[in-house]
């Protein structure tokens, strides 16, 4: 088992964990203009080792998020094209029999990479959408009664389109829970869509685009991440969030403990983008948006509340302990 590092080695770690992470922010933010925020809760869910479900109206810059990552990260990417006509193999690989050896050879399918970008993820059938569950819970693929491991690191950013569009086919509450984190980017502010029209073409920009880490580097701030200290109020606080969901009226299911080891994860890597050693509820509060966007349902009066709104309401329901 891999060893989690003290607390100690993480605090005089920490200026140089917290210049890189701004490095990498900073570079991202000249190809995504006027998408700070959204960009840090990608890296904070990325730290954390969850994957991320981004969903918006096409053409706002989802996928080109998930190629600055990859880019930044120093990951082996992959993009995957969800369509209606998906199978599970198309994902996963195929074993395909070779006659001159006379045997069945498997050959990878995309899923083999660090990065994954599962694009209109909704588009697909539930049946193709369910190739993904086994790899982004166990970090590894199961075809034809064989077990293969993914490459390390492994993530997946997902993205989606609105579910009133044509052809898209909802994610069950199983599949989303996988998820650490929900975001979406809107459109640009007038002056980053100035910036846009005038500037050069962002996939000129992205091709040029130098990676600032390697992949043995990223697990060093995975596990920098792991190590920051969260006090037992900070955790009391956290199980204070989950217990209101769980039982108040205004929702058909409260957080998961999935959920509630994804929220302490994020705070961890959002104390650690802030370049503190230690988690605060502001941290706590910053990530629950993300963390509740796709699995809280409210009802009655809360009806239609999502993603920020969501997160103001527990923020106020639920006081610092």
């Amino acid at each position: 088992m891999k060893a989690i590092p003290s607390i100690m080695s993480t605090v005089t770690d920490l200026p140089a964990h917290h210049a890189t992470t701004r490095k990498i922010l900073a570079a991202a933010g000249e190809i995504i203009l006027g998408k700070d925020a959204q960009l840090k809760q990608a890296l904070a869910c990325l730290l954390a080792r969850g994957h991320l479900l981004i969903e918006d109206l096409p053409g706002v810059g989802k996928t080109t998020l998930a190629h600055v990552l990859a880019r930044l990260l120093g990951l082996e990417f992959q993009r995957i094209q969800f369509t209606s006509d998906m199978l599970p193999a198309d994902i996963i690989g195929v074993s395909v029999f070779e006659r001159a050896s006379g045997t069945f050879q498997f050959h990878p399918g995309p899923i083999f990479a660090q990065l994954i970008l599962a694009d209109e993820v909704n588009r697909a059938t539930p049946k193709a959408q369910s190739a993904l569950l086994e790899a982004m819970e166990e970090r590894q693929v199961t075809s034809e009664g064989i077990t293969r491991a993914l490459p390390q690191p492994f993530f997946v950013i997902a993205t989606q389109n609105p579910s009133h569009q044509i052809g898209t086919f909802p994610l069950p509450e199983s599949q989303l829970d996988r998820f650490l984190m929900r975001i979406e980017l809107g459109y640009p502010d007038k002056a980053a869509e100035r910036a846009l029209l005038a500037g050069v073409d962002r996939r000129t920009l992205l091709a040029g685009l130098p990676p600032l880490l390697q992949a043995n580097q990223l697990q060093q701030l995975q596990d920098a991440t792991s190590a920051i200290h969260a006090s037992p109020a900070l955790i009391e606080y956290v199980q204070a969030l989950a217990e209101y969901t769980r039982h108040s009226s205004h929702f058909s299911n409260g957080l998961s403990p999935r959920a509630t080891l994804g929220l302490l994860a994020a705070a961890r890597a959002w104390a650690l983008l802030e370049g503190r050693p230690h988690v605060l509820p502001e941290d706590v509060q910053a990530v629950l948006p993300g963390i509740v966007a796709h699995r809280l349902h409210a009802g009655g009066e809360l009806g239609g509340l999502r993603g920020d709104a969501l997160g103001k309401h527990l923020i106020e329901a639920v006081p610092l302990p």
